[in-house]
Parts: structure tokens; C-alpha cells; sequence
């Protein structure tokens, strides 16, 4: 099932086995053996629609034989001013804008740059940090992973990243008061009015946050107050409120925004991933009408893009996601079928090693831990998470493994988040299969320790 990568291609990990795939449909990747692989995470939560779905080949084809590029510098094309309209609807804003780029990394990033630039047309260049929470991953750019809260993914890259200030993760298992959630108060939500306090509401920018958590602690999402609270205290201080969306927009959690889930319209919203179903390279920075508005009357330019940004042929791909998305009702299905998948996962809390399941819709997230009672996190170096992924794919299933949700170095955790064309059985076929592979590595842990390289 496994091959030495080419000695021409540069790894993730030096230490991963990786799997040849040939071919892929629906929800099920094919190895070059043709076993069968159920998809359980889409990639990284990308693959919205499946794999191999003909609308959206055709749709490439047909838009690389009309115009496949053009440069953002001098031109547009319809499929673009078509695909900014069509997102501007959907987030209630008929006065927004919206910038394009490749991926989630360039979005957040260019979200960045437009704080930035919001308050120097305003008169305000004091104003330029950014809060972003301990437990978050905002991308890989070297402006994105400065607001990224968690410390595996920064640890290498610390001298080159800007210090920005940190605040508290609404992360109730994890309650960094530790309070009851019942009776907080939501002091995770005071804890970003403290924060920007504690810098000078006249440094700071923004605050970016994920709605939903995604790769850092999969599945968290914000109590019931936390969200409207956040966006009073950007409003009071004069701060804009960023949506990174990267993970959970675009239908993931059954709404088309996770924002929608608290009722809070976002200054700037970021989407990714599930934009494109990994069709192409896509991702869509939309930017309220309030903010382009007054960018517009400043008369403020925006020195920023890239090569690809807003290209037609992911323009066009974006446009037949949405177009599918909307005829077969494919997100009132994630919810539907999150649901369902949510019950089944629920299950698993019988194994010991098991110690929250949560999130909305079909970004879901397992955390693992070493003590139940004690919620104590299993020690780096078992590399628990990765044993769970290994196991997984032993059973034909594809998971995707982290690390740090505790402390930024520990606390193994698993993202679920599936196809949103996935059926009944094929989530019960996903749950029955992850349960396998927990109960060989609750097994296992009973064994003396042994290190397993972490990718």
C-alpha cells in the first residue's frame, strides 16, 4: 500500500510512509493496488463535493477553453465579478467586496494587510497589531502564522514572526479559567477585552478568530454569548472583527458561514477550502461594505496580490461549487448528515482514551487523553494521535492527526470532516472503522510506551 517517495519530492515528513493514490471517487480515494480508502477528512477538509465530480471537470474544461488566466494588475473576467457577487449575497452585505488569492495562508495574510491599511486610511497608523487567541492556526505565511496562537507551528519560525498579542480560546473542555462553562460568565470572551486593554485599544488592529476550530483543536466552537460579545468589544474599541473561515465556511458546519451559527456579521470574512472542493486553488476574502466603502472615499490603494489571485479557472470552479451546493441542497445535508455522524462518534466515549467529541455540522474533532478524570493529555513523544491515523488507514479510513490542543505541544486530537455528499451508511461505515482503530490503539497504550515519529 506504501512506497518510498520519489527521491525528487520534497515531504512533509522524512519519517511518513506515504500512500500512492491513483484515482479517487465520491468519497473514497483509490491506492495504486486499487484498495479502497474512505475519505474522512477530505484531505484537510477541502473535498466538499467528492472526488471525481464530473460537473466540476467539465466546468474546468470549459472555462480553460475560453480564458484560463488573466492578471489582476489591468483586467476582470465574468466568472470572477460573477463568483465576489454571489458571495457578497450569501454574506448579507450587498456593499461588500471581495479580493481573491490560492489558499487559506494568502487570505488570512491579506486579511492582515487590510487591517492594516483600514486604519492607516483612517488616520490611525498606531493601530496595527492583531489579536488572535492561544489555541489557532491561521496559515503558514509568515503574517499568518504571527497570528497563529498554536506553538508546534511557530516553534522553528520564531525569529522571523511578528510577537502579536494573544487572548483566551473559547474552549470549554479546556476552560483556561477553569471554570464550569454553565456559570463563566464567558470570561473567554472578557479575556479579548482584557487583552486589547492590556496593549492599547490604539495599537490594535484586529482580532482574528475561527468560528469553529480547525486544525488546532478540532471542532471547538464558542459558547452561546461569546460571539456577539466579541464583536461589541471590537466595535467599543475600534478594532475590526476578522472571521477566519478558511476550514469551516462555505457550508462545512451547515450553515454557508459558521458566523451564522451566533447571528455576527464579521468586518472581514476569510473562506477557503470547501470554496473550490479542491477543484482548484481558491480562496475568497470578502470585505464588509462598511470597510470598502471607506477604503473607497479615502481613496486608499492596496498594494498586495499575488500571480493567481482571483484567477477565471478558479473563478469558474468556485461558481459550479456553489451552483451544486445550492440544487442539491448539499449543506442542509452536511447538517443533516453531521448529526448523524456526531451520535456515531459520540459512541467512542466509552474508551477510556477517548475524551471529548464535538463541532457542528461535519467539522467534528476527537480529542484524546492520556487521564479522563484529570483530562490530562498523553505525553509528545507516543505520538498517540499519528498511532490513530496509522490504525485508521489499517482499517481504510483517512484521518487527519494533530497535536497541541492542551498546551501547544500536547493533546492529540483528530479532525473529522467528510465529504458533504457522504450517506447514511457511509458515516456509519466511517464511524465503525475510526472505533477499530481507537480500540487497537487503546490496546496498545496498555503496552509500554514506544516513540512514534509525529509528522
Amino acid at each position: 500500500m506504501t512506497r518510498p517517495v520519489s527521491s525528487h519530492v520534497f515531504p512533509r515528513s522524512f519519517t511518513t510512509d506515504y500512500v500512492l493514490i491513483r484515482r479517487a471517487q465520491g468519497v473514497y480515494l483509490y491506492t495504486e493496488d486499487d484498495r479502497q480508502i474512505l475519505d474522512g477528512s477530505s484531505g484537510a477538509a477541502v473535498v466538499s463535493l467528492g472526488h471525481g465530480h464530473a460537473r466540476i471537470a467539465e466546468r474546468l474544461h470549459a472555462q480553460a477553453s475560453e480564458v484560463a488566466f488573466t492578471h489582476g494588475f489591468a483586467y476582470v473576467t465574468r466568472p470572477l465579478m460573477e463568483l465576489s457577487a454571489r458571495l457578497a449575497a450569501y454574506a448579507g452585505d450587498p456593499r461588500a467586496r471581495v479580493l481573491f488569492a490560492s489558499g487559506g495562508s494568502e487570505a488570512t495574510e491579506t486579511a492582515l494587510k487590510l487591517a492594516r491599511v483600514w486604519q492607516l486610511a483612517r488616520g490611525l497608523p498606531a493601530k496595527h497589531r492583531i489579536v488572535s487567541r492561544s489555541v489557532s492556526y491561521h496559515g503558514a505565511t509568515l503574517g499568518a502564522l504571527s497570528m497563529t496562537g498554536l506553538l508546534g507551528r511557530r516553534r522553528d519560525f520564531e525569529p522571523l514572526l511578528q510577537q502579536f498579542p494573544r487572548a483566551a480560546t473559547a474552549y470549554c473542555y479546556r476552560c483556561p479559567f477553569g471554570l464550569d462553562p454553565a456559570r463563566c460568565d464567558v470570561q473567554c470572551a472578557a479575556d479579548i477585552d482584557r487583552t486589547i486593554l492590556e496593549q492599547g485599544a490604539a495599537n490594535i488592529a484586529a482580532v482574528i478568530l475561527e468560528p469553529v476550530i480547525g486544525a488546532s483543536a478540532p471542532g471547538v466552537a464558542a459558547p452561546p454569548d461569546y460571539m456577539a460579545r466579541v464583536a461589541e468589544t471590537c466595535r467599543r474599541h475600534d478594532v475590526l472583527l476578522i472571521a477566519d473561515e478558511v476550514m469551516s465556511g462555505a457550508g462545512r458546519t451547515g450553515r454557508f458561514f459558521a458566523m451564522e451559527h451566533w447571528g455576527v456579521k464579521p468586518d472581514i470574512t476569510v473562506v477557503s477550502k470547501s470554496l473550490s472542493s479542491g477543484y482548484a486553488p481558491l480562496a475568497a476574502v470578502i470585505v464588509s461594505g462598511r470597510i470598502a466603502d471607506g477604503l473607497q472615499e479615502a481613496g486608499a490603494r492596496f498594494v498586495h496580490g499575488f500571480t493567481y489571485s482571483g484567477n477565471p479557472l478558479s473563478a469558474a470552479v468556485g461558481l459550479e461549487v456553489l451552483d451544486v451546493l445550492e440544487e442539491e441542497n448539499l449543506i442542509d445535508h452536511a447538517a443533516r448528515m453531521g448529526e448523524r455522524l456526531r451520535s456515531r462518534l459520540d459512541e467512542l466515549r466509552q474508551l477510556p482514551a477517548v475524551g471529548d467529541v464535538r463541532g457542528l455540522g461535519l467539522l467534528l474533532g476527537v480529542e484524546l487523553v492520556a487521564d479522563r478524570d484529570t483530562r490530562a493529555p498523553f505525553p509528545p513523544e507516543r505520538g498517540v494521535a499519528e498511532r490513530v491515523r496509522r490504525a485508521a488507514l489499517d482499517q481504510g479510513l483517512s484521518i487527519y492527526p494533530g497535536t497541541g490542543s492542551a498546551d501547544g505541544t500536547r493533546g492529540d486530537h483528530i479532525l473529522i470532516a467528510p465529504p458533504f455528499i457522504i450517506t447514511e451508511s457511509q458515516v456509519d461505515e466511517l464511524a465503525e472503522k475510526l472505533a477499530r482503530a481507537l480500540a487497537r490503539v487503546q490496546a496498545d497504550l496498555t503496552a509500554p510506551a514506544a516513540a512514534v515519529p509525529s509528522n
